[in-house]
């Protein structure tokens, strides 16, 4: 681990002057915002990087608020870097925070002094992290090169600046919507001391390049007055009361205050998605006055109150750190879309504006990440949001016809494989949340299962499942379909297991709904991994259409056919039947073998989501106490506290989610089915406030480092003898209280009868 200066300290000393900052103040949200190395990479491998940026506002934000250290709305690259050494502005962000895709709509503002310089480069600031202090409600750093003390908060739509100009000289404030395709707005009405514009969105993956629909809009305001202003675009920057507007390749604007004098000057922005109207709206909404603290505090009460959730007890800080932190980045995605009136811009790339009938309209599905843990999380924490989220899903779909796969940029993308939509509205469905029609929704989903786009033009454009035709022909994918029309191509046999996990869930909502011949079809779909799992192998392997499995076959290289990993990765993707893959395995014993190799081995990647559950696949064969073993050690080995903490992209709080789940003790490894396995608690005690009033306490007695496996459990006061726990156990509230120790007891929860449920309970 390299050394780093943590800034835990300066957190602690800033958040425990607040009233009532109990569990803000354990949050670093610095953490994964650096390049960690690992092996077998190169520091230049984003998808090794956490992707985090230490963002202001509330839990799923329409907007973020967060230092610019790189001026880009490029894949991969996100607005900030710890490493990076100089600041180029502040950013209303709408990145999708610990991915690899883009920012979009944003748009970047700089305090300058005695110095009017537009370029990013030029005008950016250097800054030392010691003067840095990064929390969920507030974000300060010095400006060196300027003399200028800069401080950020904000809630969902907006957000406020205050920028202390510690010198005499003439400030100035740069505003520059950061469009890369060189297309953007912005306008300057000094009487008002208002600036606005937009900043259009294109999308990336399917559709590159084309327009979404809709843009960043934003209403800029100042509480100074303004001596002069002007516009730029890429070749000439212009001044003067007359240059008011501009509408071409880089534009943005620039106004001088005043004040020469030392002193303070308020900036606050109000944004929206669907137009300047509507950002002015948000604004007065959200942030009336000028009040900066009063911001502050309604952004920190607001993060306090859903950190607060889960109040942990235990004599170890740094773990404290290490949790709250990844319960923050949680809770960013998928975002808040609707404007305070309900408005939001149709889905698809249409023009319209809708108008949400009741609750929040949200985009940014980073669906083949999230639906593993972030969505599960949230079905406890906030099922009702959680519906919202889901019915927000059924909305796309019935405005675009299909329900999406990957929807990001409110448009239809195939960025990653799987039908995952499906499975987050089915968990959904399966554990009763609130706020959307779950008839609508199956129509939408069975559509997705039941047919293939045969409309070229919109498959192109990223509806329906990726080579559905050979799906529903073979009942997997055969190596002879290329999958062309998808970001990634080939991949067959991961799509062929992530369908028939997909299709599983489909069938308990088929179930639940008393859909029977669907419910016997897609059960049976739910077994098409055996037609990729070769037996006699053991492992997950390219198969051609005429059934031959591939030749030659390596189980550990990297090959077209497995999606971002290898077969032995992707072997142990059979979530919701692990009993039947056993079987498909050749046996208890060899599947045992094999999982141990696996960790033993240290082929076990935790930086990237397939493999997320696979610690947990032991209480399956009988053997839960080396899942308290492994999940131990990969909280130990890939977690840290300091700016390189992860080891891969967040994805939108997937590896963030993994981590809160597996600290308080259990994971969701099928969604779909309404159940978690138990893991090894850290924390002596977990408190989760439910959305209905009630609690469901976690207690871990003797709970330390070494002592990390569970001797005896009880639910309720009774003896507790089963490997995992049900979702009504939990949302009904009561105490699962475990004894811990630091030797396995290898009898506890063994039995068949303690196994978790395989292909439904």
């Amino acid at each position: 681990m390299k050394t780093w200066t943590v800034l835990l300290s300066t957190l602690c000393l800033f958040s425990c002057n607040q009233q009532d900052n109990k569990f803000e103040k354990y949050v670093n949200p610095l953490i994964g915002t650096d390049i960690r190395v690992v092996q077998g990479k190169d520091k230049n491998s984003t998808e090794e990087r956490g992707q985090i940026m230490p963002a202001v506002g509330v839990p799923h934000g329409m907007t973020n608020w967060v230092a610019q250290t790189q001026a880009t709305e490029q894949k991969c690259y996100p607005p900030y870097y710890y490493f990076q050494d100089a600041i180029q502005g502040f950013r209303a962000s709408h990145w999708m925070n610990g991915s690899c895709t883009q920012d979009y709509g944003s748009v970047t503002i700089m305090p300058l002094n005695n110095k009017l310089e537009t370029d990013p480069l030029k005008r950016a600031s250097s800054f030392d992290h010691t003067a840095e202090t990064a929390t969920p409600s507030y974000y300060t750093v010095d400006l060196k090169d300027y003399g200028i003390h800069a401080e950020l908060t904000g809630l969902s739509r907006a957000g406020i600046m205050q920028f202390t100009f510690q010198q005499d000289g003439e400030h100035y404030i740069v505003i520059e919507p950061n469009s890369d395709e060189g297309v953007a707005f912005i306008q300057i009405d000094p009487e008002k001391k208002e600036i606005t514009g937009y900043n259009p969105v294109h999308r990336i993956y399917q559709g590159r390049g084309k327009e979404a629909g809709f843009s960043g809009y934003f209403v800029i305001q100042l509480n100074e007055e303004i001596a002069d202003y002007g516009v730029w675009d890429s070749t000439a920057v212009t001044s003067g009361k007359k240059s008011t507007q501009g509408r071409k390749h880089n534009v943005g604007a620039w106004v001088k205050l005043a004040s020469d004098k030392p002193g303070k000057a308020l900036v606050r922005v109000g944004t929206s998605f669907t137009s300047i109207e509507n950002a002015r709206k948000n604004l007065i909404a959200e942030i009336p006055g000028w009040d900066f603290d009063k911001v502050r505090r309604a952004s920190s009460d607001t993060w306090n109150q859903a950190l607060g959730q889960i109040a942990v007890k235990g004599n170890n800080e740094e773990e404290k750190v290490k949790f709250y932190s990844a319960l923050y980045n949680a809770h960013f995605l998928p975002r808040t879309f609707s404007d305070t009136d309900g408005s939001y811009p149709k889905f698809d790339g249409g023009e319209q504006i809708m108008k949400m009938d009741h609750g929040t309209y949200y985009c940014d599905f980073s669906q083949w990440d999230t639906y593993r843990a972030v969505h599960p999380l949230f079905s406890i924490l906030n099922p009702t949001r959680n519906g919202d989220m889901a019915h927000s899903l059924v909305l796309k779909g019935q405005q675009g016809g299909w329900l999406p796969i990957f929807p990001s940029w409110n448009s239809y993308t195939a960025a990653m494989i799987g039908d995952h939509c499906i499975a987050m509205i089915g968990d959904a469905i399966v554990k009763d949340a609130p706020g959307f029609d779950y008839e609508e929704a199956y129509t939408l989903m069975r559509k997705n299962a039941f047919e293939a786009n045969t409309d070229s033009n919109s498959y192109r454009d990223g509806k329906g499942r990726r080579a559905m035709e050979s799906y529903l022909k073979y009942n997997y994918v055969p190596l002879e379909d290329p999958v062309m029309e998808a970001f990634h191509r080939r991949e067959q046999v991961s799509r062929t297991l992530e369908y028939a996990y997909d299709d599983f869930v489909l069938s308990q909502v088929a179930k639940k709904l008393g859909k029977t011949d669907d419910y016997n079809a897609l059960i049976k779909r739910a077994e098409n991994y055996r037609n990729v799992i070769d037996p006699e192998t053991g492992y997950a392997r390219g198969r051609h259409a005429d059934g031959s499995w591939i030749e030659p076959f390596a189980p550990y290289d990297f090959v077209n056919f497995i999606t971002e990993g290898t077969p032995y990765h992707y072997t142990w993707y059979v979530p919701q039947d692990i009993a039947g893959l056993m079987q498909q395995m050749g046996g208890k014993e060899r599947f045992i073998d094999r999982l141990d190799t696996f960790f033993e081995g240290d082929y076990y990647w935790h930086g990237n989501e397939p493999g997320h559950h696979i610690a947990y696949l032991f209480a399956y064969a009988g053997e839960p106490w080396k899942t308290q073993k492994w999940v131990h050690d990969i909280i130990n080995r890939e977690y840290f506290t300091t700016p390189d903490g992860l080891s891969g992209n967040d994805d939108a709080g997937q590896m963030s989610a993994w981590l809160v789940f597996s600290m308080v003790g259990f994971y969701p490894v099928c969604p779909g089915m309404p159940y978690y396995v138990i893991g090894s608690p850290t924390f002596e005690e977990s408190v989760i406030t439910l959305e209905n009033g009630k609690k469901f306490t976690i207690e871990a007695k003797g709970a330390s480092d070494k002592n990390i496996y569970i001797q005896s459990a009880t639910l309720n006061g009774q003896p507790y003898d089963k490997s995992y726990i049900l979702h009504k156990d939990i949302m009904n509230g009561g105490t699962l209280s475990f004894v811990m120790g630091d030797t396995p007891n290898k009898e506890w929860a063994s039995s068949n009868e303690s196994l978790p449920p395989s292909l439904g309970l």
